[in-house]
């Protein structure tokens, strides 16, 4: 009996679908909450090669709900320990490991020979980033975001509009797992309904879920959808995302983050303001101002605030998306 034969006897898969899934190249950015329940899902259908991206490492408080995880996996890097879980569940497939966080520099080398992309990371910065790089080749992207017990999943890019298009502002406020609380189930949940959006973009099953969101509220028991085809993409210039290589000795650079968050700005010269000290700001003329922060969400509020006040040299900089310390480091486990 053959691994796959409980899914090859299905119709939209058969042998023919199978050798699809075993040519695919999927990259998966995070292999938190979310890609604890991806990756699994793609390497037991046999997608053949998967690229996870991480510049994390397992703590403790990672366990509920990042289940790919062991205690004894604890300070290890995440990237590594997905991929040796994912080989261990199947062999006939390769996880590539990737330590490091992806940025708009290091983004192209990771979509190198990629089919379709996963967005399983907790940044506003990533999630823009790889919408953007996607949006530039094509790609198809799968995205989810959760918190607490509510969540949504789209597919994007490839034949469809961006995650721009979709939402070309970011919310006035959020907040993160880390601040919030998460529910180790409903993510689980996400994770499942990306893998099965990404499963059926690789076997071309229609509808095609690009061009479509499904929302989840499990304190409501609610599960929604709806497609989102005709979306246009926003008008103008977008706030770019840059990365730390992509400073320029004449930037202006703005350090959001206080000094508990963050001991080291950025970058040294780099001026540091608290968020609610922008409006009475006022930049230096003729040069660029670059506005960091972790998750890139305080620097997007703080860049709309200047933009309304006629100032649009303007990019962003998300520390937990552009720390690049640990240079990537490629390895198969």
């Amino acid at each position: 009996m053959s691994r796959y034969d409980r899914q090859v006897i299905l119709p939209e898969i058969g042998t023919e679908g199978q050798a699809r899934l075993a040519a695919a190249r999927v990259l998966i950015v995070g292999a938190g909450g979310l890609g604890a329940t991806v990756i699994p899902a793609l390497a037991g259908a046999g997608v053949g090669h998967l690229r996870i991206v991480d510049g994390d490492r397992v703590d403790e408080s990672n366990l509920h709900r990042q289940t790919m995880f062991r205690q004894a996996d604890i300070g290890r890097p995440k990237a590594d320990c997905a991929a040796r879980e994912a080989m261990a569940l199947n062999p006939q497939i390769m996880a590539e490991a990737v330590r490091g966080w992806l940025d708009p520099v290091t983004v192209g080398a990771m979509l190198e020979d990629t089919d379709l992309v996963i967005d399983a990371a907790d940044s506003f910065a990533v999630s823009y980033i790889l919408s953007d790089a996607c949006m530039h080749r094509r790609l198809p992207l799968i995205a989810a975001s959760v918190l607490g017990r509510q969540g949504y999943v789209g597919g994007f890019c490839g034949t469809g509009p961006s995650l721009r298009a979709l939402f070309p502002d970011l919310p006035r406020q959020a907040q993160s797992c880390a601040t919030a609380g998460v529910m180790g189930p409903v993510v689980a949940v996400m994770g499942a309904l990306q893998a099965q959006m990404a499963l059926s973009i690789l076997l071309g099953v229609k509808p095609s879920p690009i061009g479509q969101a499904v929302t989840v509220d499990l304190a409501a028991w609610r599960f929604g959808s709806f497609r989102f085809d005709d979306a246009p993409e926003p008008e103008g210039p977008a706030l770019p995302f840059v990365a730390r290589a992509d400073l320029r000795d004449a930037d202006c650079v703005v350090e959001l983050r206080p000094e508990s968050e963050a001991p080291c700005k950025i970058t040294a010269g780099a001026l540091r303001l608290a968020p609610e000290a922008m409006a009475a700001w006022q930049p230096p003329a003729g040069r660029r101002v670059v506005l960091c922060c972790r998750s890139g969400l305080r620097a997007w509020r703080a860049a709309v605030e200047l933009a309304g006040r006629g100032h649009h040299d303007l990019a962003l900089l998300a520390a937990g998306a552009a720390d690049t310390s640990n240079a990537i480091v490629e390895h198969q486990s």
